[in-house]
């Protein structure tokens, strides 16, 4: 059954309308050490030969206590945290709504300042718990440019780019939400894996191309994984990007994390129309750049991601087409049962079809795991995510819902 959790009930308001108060004090979150240093002599909270000292503490409440109020920095002397608060904050974003699938999953809609775009703005971000690791997928901008076809968040306009802050936001409200900051305890009935970190995973595979927004990507990545904070793996980070291939080295060079491609096509023709960002960097630039990709090897292959769309890429001809294609390149080959979504004309493979795909892939010598649909019922499956305020009214998204389920169950 479908859990849906309104967060600006009549209850919650108060403390939204005190979080909305102190929304115009800058955050502390998303900055590096350095910067964190620097705003803290510019405010005049503490002289320039305490900086380093007092940015360290900080940096550990923040990210290796998951502390979302000054108040709780307790090491740190009661008026300086009066200072803090009086001019920055770690506050946490206003989340509109929590949704839990039947499957465990769970779907946040997060609600950031306007900063430039006219009215505040809404995100999704999604958990995927499984029984070894829990996956959270990280949304980078606000809608997207790229309009591929088969994408529900594609047809939302780009609103703005998320600043590092709001793409942390997003981790640290997870953790926090699923207790798994230290002691924190995990809600009653939340499926989560039986042991070690509640969110293992994150993969910036959520609303937006990661890098058309790279800067601020970077910054938060980094400091997700950095040994001293969050301090989660490299390889336990993904970034995907539909192709844009001029930063697809730097991502290699100057963040390090895994690589995965939206691919979906082995040719220019079909893939000019899903992924209309192909007649920019074609195939044959694409490939290129994924075979340099700094640190490539079969211990860190690149994945490929491959929606499954009936009688458009899923013949045994296109799988060839594949193996072609990625000749030589280290990588694993997601197959993603295509998840439908409100108004759009492709249909999912037949699931006899796409494992037959994944056999003769298999066969050839590949990884290719087929993708489980998880989420469908909140539509938080893969490129269903769109701001709720772009979506239809409430009660007709929720009448969708219960029609998917019953009509498509888990083909």
């Amino acid at each position: 059954m479908t859990l849906s959790l309104d967060l600006t009930a009549e209850g919650a308001r108060d403390a939204l309308r005190s979080r909305a108060a102190t929304a115009e004090k800058p955050s502390l979150i998303g900055l590096t050490r350095a910067e964190l240093a620097a705003a803290l002599i510019e405010s005049g909270t503490v002289p320039e030969r305490q900086a380093k000292m007092r940015a360290q503490q900080l940096w550990h409440w923040m990210y290796v206590r998951g502390v979302s109020d000054f108040a709780g920095m307790f090491n740190i002397s009661k008026d300086l945290r009066a200072e803090l608060d009086k001019h920055f904050t770690v506050a946490r974003p206003e989340i509109v709504e929590e949704q839990i699938s039947a499957d465990g999953t769970r779907k946040w809609l997060f609600r950031f300042p306007p900063r430039g775009a006219g009215r505040p703005v809404e995100i999704e971000t999604v958990y995927i718990p499984e029984e070894g690791r829990g996956t959270l997928c990280i949304s980078s901008q606000v809608g997207c440019t790229l309009t591929c076809s088969f994408c529900h968040t594609g047809t939302q306009k780009l609103v703005r780019n998320l600043t590092a802050e709001e793409i942390l936001a997003q981790l640290l409200t997870a953790r926090d939400r699923l207790g798994d900051f230290p002691d924190r305890d995990t809600p009653d009935g939340a499926i989560v894996p039986a042991e070690g970190r509640k969110v293992s995973n994150i993969v910036m595979m959520g609303m937006g191309e990661p890098l058309y927004n790279f800067e601020a990507v970077k910054k938060a990545l980094l400091i997700a994984s950095d040994g001293d904070g969050l301090s989660l793996s490299k390889r336990r980070i993904t970034l995907s990007t539909s192709g844009v291939v001029p930063e697809i080295l730097r991502t290699g060079e100057e963040i390090g994390v895994m690589l995965a491609i939206s691919l979906h096509a082995t040719n220019d023709d079909l893939r000019d129309l899903l992924v209309p960002i192909n007649k920019k960097y074609p195939l044959k630039e694409l490939i290129a750049a994924c075979r340099a990709y700094p640190g490539l090897s079969n211990a860190k292959r690149i994945t490929f991601e491959y929606v499954m769309l009936k009688d458009v890429n899923d013949s045994i001809e296109d799988a060839k087409g594949l193996i072609k294609l990625l000749k030589g390149i280290p990588a694993k080959i997601n197959l993603i049962p295509f998840n439908p979504w409100p108004g759009t004309n492709y249909q999912c493979s037949d699931w006899e079809t796409i494992e037959k795909f994944a056999d003769y892939i298999n066969n050839a010598g590949y990884a290719s795991p087929i993708r489980t649909p998880r989420g469908r019922d909140i539509l938080a499956a893969c490129g269903q995510l769109k701001s709720e305020s772009e979506r239809m009214r409430k009660v007709d998204r929720l009448a969708l819902e219960a029609m998917m389920i019953a009509g498509h169950g888990e083909a």
